[in-house]
């Protein structure tokens, strides 16, 4: 029980991973469009502040789905949308000389204390229809990367982590015994690893360095949406699920409270481990009666056989001062009466003897 315990601190340290869906949503707002102005009269027009000129508001929003039926002592502070983005651009399909305000949009998630957004809005002036691109880069825990087909046709992968490639490359080379039986350090190549080892045989150090060659930036999410604000924009927003790769929140809490040390906790392991070793040893000691009596069933005359020569060399080892003396009596000599017969013999009875008499003393 220890040592599991030790093995989950272990998995603590390298922090699970889960996938998780991150459903985007994209919506637009009108206002001051001729459908709604109608025929009235109208304010009139601020070119300082808008008012009165026809204009739009693109929104791009998310939020991460809740997994089902999850406990909800196990649920979390889902993270904000902005925290799943590594970079963002916004591209509008428009005439830059008529709308000079700027038609392309980029946020960077910029390091340090900026705050978390559960989405973004980008306001515009315009009474025309406008195709919008949006394109989002990812940030995945850990980070993906996309593998090049020279190397993904083999392992048979498209898109992976740095180390979820290099631990499929290691099956690999594991399940087609490319391992040197003798120096185990080196890594033979098959037909299809040669040309990306570059040569027959590479050191296992050298595997991190030949499969980054082969990780390249994962392709950008990229979605379309068309604004009209010639008509009443949608009830509803357009929406596409977008799968994640995320650190288990929930599971690591689970797990940092099994592991959690109290007196009380302590003292149940110390006990489930005694527990164990004894029942580890009866078990032990019951495999070693039955194969003891199973093999005297099979065959009792050979096992009688077995059986004195193990006794004999064991005779061996105490009579002799150390294992080359122990090894020089020849098992004929342990046959033979007079062997017996030899003065040593005598002492040694009468030690035995007056061992066993002081013994009922």
């Amino acid at each position: 029980m220890t040592r599991k315990r030790v093995e989950v601190q272990d998995a603590l340290s390298r922090n699970p991973t889960t996938t998780r869906t991150l459903r985007v949503f994209l919506s637009h707002t009108v206002s001051g469009q001729s459908w709604q102005v109608g025929d009235t009269e109208s304010d009139p027009v601020n070119f300082e502040t808008g008012q009165g000129i026809p204009a739009w508001s693109f929104k791009v929003e998310g939020r991460l789905l809740e997994l089902p039926n999850q406990r909800s002592r196990d649920k979390v502070v889902p993270r904000k949308f902005s925290t799943f983005i590594k970079k963002m651009v916004v591209e509008l399909d428009r005439d830059p000389n008529l709308y000079p305000d700027g038609n392309i949009m980029e946020w960077p998630r910029a390091q340090g204390t900026q705050p978390a957004l559960d989405g973004f809005t980008i306001r515009r002036t315009g009474d025309q229809p406008t195709r919008i691109r949006v394109i989002i880069h990812l940030e995945h825990t850990p980070e993906q990367y996309k593998v090049s087909p020279e190397l993904g046709d083999i392992l048979g992968i498209k898109e992976e982590s740095r180390i979820g490639v290099i631990q499929t490359l290691w099956n690999y080379i594991k399940i087609h015994g490319l391992q040197d039986k003798v120096d185990r350090r080196r890594i033979k190549a098959d037909d299809h690893l040669r040309p990306i080892f570059g040569s027959d045989t590479v050191l296992f150090q050298q595997l991190t360095e030949l499969v980054n060659r082969y990780l390249i930036p994962p392709d950008p999410v990229i979605l379309h949406y068309t604004i009209n604000p010639m008509v009443p924009p949608p009830e509803r927003p357009q929406a596409w699920d977008i799968e994640v790769k995320m650190e288990d929140t929930s599971l690591k809490n689970r797990m940092a409270v099994t592991v959690q040390a109290t007196k009380d906790s302590m003292q149940d392991l110390s006990k489930l481990d005694n527990e164990i070793a004894l029942l580890t040893q009866s078990l032990h000691n019951a495999h070693t009666k039955r194969v003891f009596l199973q093999s005297f069933a099979e065959d009792p005359a050979k096992f009688i056989q077995r059986w004195l020569e193990s006794q004999s060399r064991d005779l061996e080892s105490i009579l002799g001062s150390g294992p080359s003396e122990g090894a020089t009596i020849r098992a004929e000599e342990l046959r033979r009466s007079d062997f017996f017969r030899l003065p040593w013999v005598e002492e040694a009875v009468a030690i035995q003897e007056g061992m066993r008499l002081s013994s009922k003393q």
